[in-house]
């Protein structure tokens, strides 16, 4: 792979090629991306979608759109570091191209604004909710309608797939979704395959899939121009974009760091633990007579996790740059941190982060209400979807459907695109959402 191709400033749905010294200098071409995701429905509808703490009453822990933010901040920084070190590497790309260090932070952060965009409502429980529906549920009897990549992208539906669904599906006439750049798509798509064969080897980019068969043409010619390597002739599977390598490193990076942070402010996580932690990652840093001047441990939290965060931020530059020529060759195959020299202390946060906070009663309780509300939803929504196509629907399908926005088609001559377009708008519906409208089907509310 090679930069001149994988920073294209083509647009998704455009037929222009477009050259970065071309841009206007108010507006650069790949800050438009990030201005695009930032207005859109989808983004916002984060705001009220489960990071840690589902349902949370308490201001300060983060939910999708806090979270996604602040992985923007970091990814930013870590594409304009890499930026400036790669354009020294490779100087044709500024003096001949025209690129700039930002423009390399721009890419990044407009693709980690977007990295949960596609996640359904109660957190990754949501996406397993929905899974689950397919392999035990009501769903399963669709199973021998469908050919089986069909059938496994809606066992393992994917928030990343879905993702990539939003960004790039048309619109009310308008081709291309929300018209990104290739550059952009191909820095967002952390697992740039399709969802069988499943996990095929223990390289990254296998880890799970990136692109329903509905978007597989879509993705093929986001990956053909970028020029990102193939990596099978059996199935549709490439080489990740290098970027995609920093924006995966800036969610690492705030979910290790951050959701430890709001573990530590409920009260899940004893202080005299969580500082020990923090201070293992970051004692090289710590200027004590500063923080012994911290008061609380809400301020001597932050300053640690601002010092976390600066010290992952220059490993993971550090490690990109390192294997700078085996990620152009595809041949890099963990993620960023994964080479990291703080691998233990990020791993020790993490243990303590899964036993204190992502098992804790208020989690596991609030993902077991939302099993209930996904599945009856589906349930609801892919009887009436396929009973009105087969012209058997009753009065309530028909009425069950009328609740769905007009950018929701369910009557496709394809089973396939029918089911998961009713998954796509179950996925889109916010946490309280999701509740009203269970609610409603169940007779609980007007």
């Amino acid at each position: 792979m090679n930069w001149e191709q994988l920073l294209s400033l083509k647009r998704f749905g455009d037929t222009n090629k477009r050259l970065r010294k071309e841009q206007d200098e108010t507006r650069l071409g790949f800050e438009v991306d990030y201005d695009r995701i930032i207005f859109s429905s989808e983004f916002r509808s984060l705001q009220d979608k489960t990071q840690v703490i589902p349902l949370s009453q308490t201001d300060f822990v983060h939910t999708r759109l806090t979270h996604s933010l602040e992985v923007s901040v970091v990814g930013r920084s870590l594409g304009r570091r890499v930026g400036q070190k790669v354009l020294e590497k490779h100087p044709q790309l500024q003096n001949i191209h025209g690129y700039q260090a930002n423009d390399f932070g721009a890419i990044v952060a407009a693709a980690a604004l977007a990295h949960d965009i596609g996640n359904p409502p109660f957190g990754h429980s949501g996406e397993k909710a929905i899974g689950e529906f397919f392999i035990s549920g009501n769903g399963q009897q669709y199973k021998t309608q469908l050919a089986n990549k069909e059938y496994q992208d809606l066992c393992d539906f994917e928030g990343n797939a879905n993702g990539f669904k939003i960004v790039t599906q048309s619109r009310d006439g308008r081709e291309g979704g929300l018209r990104l750049s290739y550059a952009t798509l191909g820095a967002f798509t952390k697992y740039p395959k399709e969802s069988l064969p499943k996990k095929p080897t223990q390289h990254i980019a296998d880890k799970k899939y990136g692109f329903f068969q509905s978007e597989k043409q879509a993705f093929t010619a986001v990956a053909e121009t970028l020029g990102m390597k193939e990596r099978s002739n059996d199935a549709i599977s490439y080489s990740r974009h290098p970027l995609a390598f920093l924006v995966e490193a800036a969610d690492d990076i705030c979910y290790t760091i951050i959701d430890f942070e709001d573990g530590i402010n409920l009260g899940l996580i004893q202080e005299e633990f969580a500082l020990e932690y923090l201070i293992n990652l970051v004692r090289d840093r710590i200027n004590t007579n500063k923080y012994h001047d911290l008061k609380n441990t809400q301020d001597r939290v932050s300053y640690l996790r601002a010092l976390a965060i600066g010290t992952l931020i220059d490993e993971a530059v550090s490690i990109f740059m390192t294997n700078e020529e085996a990620i152009l060759n595809g041949d890099f195959d963990c993620a960023l941190l994964d080479k990291s020299k703080y691998e233990a202390q990020i791993n020790d946060i993490i243990k303590l982060s899964v036993e204190k906070i992502y098992r804790s009663k208020e989690v596991v309780d609030k993902e077991i209400a939302g099993y209930g509300v996904i599945s009856t939803l589906l349930n609801a929504y892919t009887n009436a979807a396929n009973n009105n196509y087969n012209n058997v629907a009753s009065n309530y399908d028909k009425l069950i459907l009328k609740g769905l926005p007009n950018t929701i088609k369910t009557n496709q001559d394809s089973l396939y695109e029918r089911l998961l377009s009713v998954c796509h708008y179950v996925s889109l519906l916010s946490d309280s959402q999701a509740i009203l409208i269970y609610k409603k089907i169940k007779g609980f509310s007007f």
